[in-house]
């Protein structure tokens, strides 16, 4: 019933035009920016090729590229997600889908893993401008492989928060403003420098940002990854029991 719900849901995205117009206003913005970068790095490559342990085209095209795409999927994502829940309450749906003979963890999971897929359909796509260098480079591998996995961790949560977030109304605009509020302040969190230290390192540990940035280098932390996976399973853990309060009370 869990892959039942998820494909139910990866269809629906696809059979919204919000989502077919998401893939290409990002598809052509970030081909814009790939191609921006691949011009500046031709045009450093002769200054780069004569200094020992130059970056290369990996560090100087695909990270700035990846670190651009962390950020414009988190100002798409409110939008992808905002309707997994809210337009079960509006068309009064949802108390048929709670009172069938599945649990709440299978209707949250099978939501989240349909809107999950949609993330890293998208991520495939955006994958391929990186991995066309290789026509004419060589690029580092193991960096190109941290930062989409980096990625992947970072779009796992933002499915998670706006799940949730979409179990708490029926409005899709209410929802969608809620997580966008959300995302960006644990984006943002670790901005402020003047904090006294033992917040600022609270702070840090809390942004999105901030765990993101090592994928990119090509470093892989298992504290990081620690960090995706339980923002991930808290927000999942928050709305089961949001529907399940639900259920009781309707």
């Amino acid at each position: 019933m869990l892959f039942t719900i998820a494909s139910r849901e990866y269809r629906n995205l696809f059979l919204s035009p919000l989502a077919w117009a998401i893939l290409a206003v990002l598809q052509l913005i970030l081909a814009y920016l790939f191609l921006t970068q691949v011009d500046t790095y031709m045009g450093l490559q002769p200054r780069l090729a004569g200094i020992e342990g130059a970056p290369g085209v990996t560090d100087v095209v695909v990270a700035p590229l990846l670190q651009t795409v962390g950020f414009l999927l988190m100002l798409i994502a409110p939008a992808i997600t905002m309707r997994t829940f809210s337009d079960e309450k509006r068309n009064r749906t949802l108390s048929l889908l709670i009172s069938a003979p599945v649990s709440m963890s299978d209707i949250v999971l099978g939501k989240f893993l349909g809107v999950a897929l949609f993330f890293l359909t998208l991520l495939l796509l955006i994958a391929a401008m990186p991995l066309s260098l290789y026509a004419g480079t060589t690029l580092d591998t193991g960096k190109l492989a941290a930062g989409l996995l980096g990625l992947v961790l970072l779009v796992s949560s933002f499915a998670a928060i706006g799940v949730f977030m979409s179990t708490l109304t029926e409005q899709p605009v209410v929802a969608a403003i809620s997580s966008f509020g959300l995302l960006l302040l644990l984006w943002i969190i670790d901005w402020s420098g003047n904090s006294k230290e033992s917040v600022s390192g609270l702070f840090a540990y809390l942004s999105l940002q901030a765990h993101l940035e090592p994928f990119l280098k090509g470093l892989f932390s298992t504290t990081d990854v620690a960090y995706y996976l339980l923002l991930t399973a808290l927000f999942l853990a928050l709305g089961i029991r949001r529907l399940d309060q639900q259920r009781l009370t309707g």
